[in-house]
């Protein structure tokens, strides 16, 4: 693998990184052990499946065109023991100190002079399970890159992948002479394409301004000043509920949860005693941009919806329907207009402005959204590592500057696995909010009628 110039978003996001501000994702895959393997043989193959992905023997250097700019290159003195370490679990319930010790550890920023990612066995008896908690940097990857870059680790992933390259024969086509210089068409096309671009970045921008709060006080919690520290909250919601109620209220598998989100956000607020928010707190809704099997572009390929949390609203239905309309406009308006398409703008500016105004935008996040809601998409079939069984994969999002709060989801073996990302000084109850979270889907579902014509 070459060199690779760092697109414009994962620009950005390289960029936005502070020492208080770390912008690593995450996930927090937990496993049942298996006969006969031990963390020695997890550590072990850890180790040799992620030295094998190409992506990860990548760092981030400055170049010196374009002005500004950064690429990926191989680190040759890449050690993958740098990357992949065991931690010894404290005695007590296991998932009780792997979330605590991943959130810990979600603290503490990657080194930026290595290929920036690390993977950590969470584990405690020789016997007993065992977790793998994963922090890939947002210049390395989106949601579905980091899937994709993670699922290399799974056997099966793994051995396909061995098979892909033992049966592969390479083929040495020839090429075309061909001018390096573009013909008339290829010329107009570039330029009304870039003309385009403009127009779209220039009205987000517009759209973005109009869309800016002044009033901030949505909740104590949600608009506490960062500490730099981390909490990890996990929750677990049961995937065919989510679906019977999609199936009898309409909409979309991701309207109910982000319609859960809002109902546990409200139960939280009420249950701290704090009186409910005058405007409904904004959420940012990343949409992936990248094509189902795309590879071209191995960059961040986002864009996002901004949603209000309907909190204020007191009927678990009337808060469904209020999320699915909304959903419903962002869709018709589509992902690359909006003020949630911040990421569409970030697109169209040139290095060094992402180098110097990065801070300075990530300050002004405050003012657009409250809190990120994602959803992260897994391989639906069941896992394993050294052959034991996946049993859950809690994703982490990054916090923005001024942002206390990040939600994400994702579905695997009929669960969907959510997994709450705070600043610990901010929220030290979050554990309260995975709990509401998980009561407000039971309190959904008991308004659906069993009898589907009733």
């Amino acid at each position: 693998m070459g060199t690779e110039l760092l697109a414009p978003l994962d620009l950005a996001f390289w960029h936005l990184e502070s020492d208080a501000h770390p912008m690593h994702l995450g996930a927090l895959a937990v496993f049942s052990p298996a006969p006969g393997v031990g963390p020695d043989d997890i550590l072990g193959l850890l180790g040799t499946r992620a030295a094998a992905i190409p992506r990860l023997r990548m760092r981030v250097r400055d170049v010196l065109l374009p002005v500004g700019g950064s690429a990926w290159s191989a680190h040759r003195d890449f050690d993958v023991n740098r990357h992949v370490v065991r931690v010894v679990l404290d005695e007590g319930d296991f998932m009780v100190e792997a979330t605590r010790l991943a959130g810990e550890l979600m603290e503490q920023p990657l080194e930026r002079g290595l290929p920036p990612w690390q993977m950590y066995l969470l584990s405690g008896a020789d016997d007993g399970p065992f977790a793998v908690l994963v922090k890939l940097h947002h210049a390395l990857a989106d949601g579905m890159r980091a899937v994709a870059i993670g699922a290399g680790i799974f056997d099966q992933i793994a051995a396909a992948g061995a098979a892909a390259g033992r049966g592969a024969v390479r083929r040495h086509v020839p090429v075309p002479p061909r001018s390096w210089m573009p013909g008339p068409r290829q010329v107009a096309g570039m330029a009304l394409d870039r003309i385009g671009e403009v127009g779209r970045a220039l009205g987000v921008g517009a759209s973005v301004v109009r869309n800016s709060r002044l009033d901030l006080h949505v909740s104590s919690a949600l608009t506490a000043g960062s500490s730099g520290t981390r909490r990890l909250a996990t929750a677990e919601l049961d995937a065919d509920v989510v679906q019977d109620i999609r199936r009898a209220e309409g909409g979309t598998a991701n309207d109910v949860l982000l319609a859960v989100v809002a109902g546990g956000l409200r139960r939280w607020m009420l249950a701290r005693g704090e009186e409910l928010p005058g405007s409904d707190p904004r959420a940012l809704v990343p949409v992936s941009r990248r094509r189902p099997g795309a590879t071209k572009s191995n960059g961040n390929r986002l864009s996002a919806y901004l949603l209000g949390l309907p909190v204020r609203e007191p009927d678990a239905r009337a808060r469904l329907r209020a999320v699915r309309t909304a959903m419903d406009r962002n869709k018709s308006a589509g992902p690359l207009r909006g003020a949630g398409a911040v990421a569409v703008l970030a697109d169209q500016l040139p290095p060094l402005v992402h180098r110097f105004g990065a801070p300075l935008a990530g300050n002004a996040a405050r003012i657009l959204f409250d809190v990120l809601v994602t959803s992260v998409p897994l391989p639906r079939s069941a896992l394993s590592l050294g052959g034991c069984p996946l049993g859950a994969v809690y994703p982490m999002a990054p916090l923005a500057r001024g942002q206390a709060l990040a939600v994400a989801l994702s579905s695997y073996g009929g669960r969907v696995q959510v997994g709450l990302v705070a600043d610990g000084k901010a929220l030290p109850d979050l554990d309260r909010l995975a709990s509401a979270i998980e009561e407000e889907l039971t309190g959904l579902r008991s308004l659906i009628p069993t009898d589907p014509t009733a």
